[in-house]
């Protein structure tokens, strides 16, 4: 069976080579972020705009680190199944989130910039994510001298960063989490039907036969063979996975392509690393339920959702937020978003986030 990374791999190569002309992508792929510029279009004095790598447990991991003030408090940003940054890039406006924070994109251990077929898979363990995530948290505390940081998580960030807090609470001054992640088995259920109601209702009736071809209720239902074909393209297709506006796989891996901050090989490795997390990481999904593993947290906690996402169920992150116990916590609905509200609101997500600062100064 065919898994997540393969398909993003074979679109991404595709792309590479029916698209675009070897000049061009040599001229896309430079491996250097553009600096942060004012509305004049000037750089911005103490501004950061960074790619680097850093040792952690015995893997050179990669991260870019984006603000517009070095005094601003610092952000750990834990991506999904793949890097986000590509996709944040095209969709911010000068109201953007480094405004107000200095943000680490860190690429998780096998994802994007720290792929390395060489790694040892036996080191892929929830609780070697963990760790990493701390080792992550201690590199910025200390150079950017703060006693603590914000930890901000996406879709299966979100995962890793609930494990994280239950851990290390003492490390961060609030937890964000957009689109959390509860009880997946339960919310690929709910996608399902809801992607075959929907197909019904709209005569898409070539989408209806295939997603027929599975059983919701199945022991090994959501296999590979789902997740990596109709039920990612629907998802996309339907408005209610990654971004609110209708898209395609294809136009998400563009986003990648176009990206300046990856060479050639990084693009590649990005694509390459993908199927190692939908690989070692997605069993650790369907097999816990947050309802009942993970309720109690330490420090200010914030739900951040697309009313629209299926890819993560909206309906089951507010059931979620309602028995998790936490000195504060605030659960915040996004109207015209789904999976992705720091993209597809980008100017209100970073407003909300800068009301988030304030409550936790």
């Amino acid at each position: 069976m065919k898994n997540i990374g393969k398909a993003i791999t074979s679109i991404f190569i595709n792309t590479l080579l029916n698209s675009c002309s070897v000049v061009s992508i040599i001229t896309q792929s430079p491996g250097n972020l553009p600096p942060l510029l004012d509305k004049a279009g000037k750089n911005i004095t103490n501004s950061i705009s960074e790619k680097g790598r850093v040792g952690i447990n015995g893997v050179s991991q990669g991260f870019f680190i984006r603000g517009e003030n070095l005094e601003n408090p610092i952000i750990l940003y834990l991506h999904g199944g793949v890097p986000e940054l590509p996709f944040i890039l095209p969709r911010e406006s000068q109201e953007r989130l480094e405004k107000y924070f200095t943000v680490c994109y860190w690429e998780q251990r096998y994802a994007g910039m720290s792929y390395d077929k060489s790694i040892n898979s036996v080191s892929f363990t929830l609780e070697q994510m963990i760790d990493d995530v701390y080792k992550m948290t201690k590199y910025l505390q200390h150079r950017f001298m703060k006693n603590k940081i914000y930890l901000v998580a996406h879709s299966w960030g979100t995962y890793l960063g609930v494990k994280s807090i239950e851990k290390y609470p003492d490390e961060y001054t609030a937890y964000i989490a957009i689109s959390q992640i509860t009880n997946q088995l339960e919310s690929e259920r709910q996608a399902y039907d809801y992607l075959l109601q929907y197909a019904s209702a709209i005569g898409d009736t070539k989408s209806e036969k295939e997603l027929k071809r599975f059983d919701c209720k199945a022991e090994d239902f959501p296999c590979y063979d789902y997740l990596t074909s109709i039920r990612s393209e629907l998802l996309e297709k339907y408005g209610v996975g990654t971004l609110r506006e209708k898209s395609s796989m294809s136009k998400l891996v563009s986003d990648v392509f176009k990206f300046k901050g990856y060479t050639i090989s990084e693009k590649i490795n990005f694509g390459c690393g993908s199927k190692f997390h939908t690989r070692y990481l997605f069993p650790y999904l369907f097999v816990d339920n947050l309802f009942t593993s993970s309720i109690s947290f330490n420090l200010p906690v914030y739900f951040l959702h697309g009313k629209y996402d299926k890819t993560v169920s909206y309906t089951l992150a507010k059931k979620y937020f309602g028995v998790v116990n936490a000195p504060r916590k605030e659960f915040i609905s996004f109207k015209n978003s789904a999976h992705s509200p720091n993209m597809d609101e980008a100017e209100e997500f970073s407003l909300i986030m800068q009301k988030i600062l304030e409550q936790t100064k």
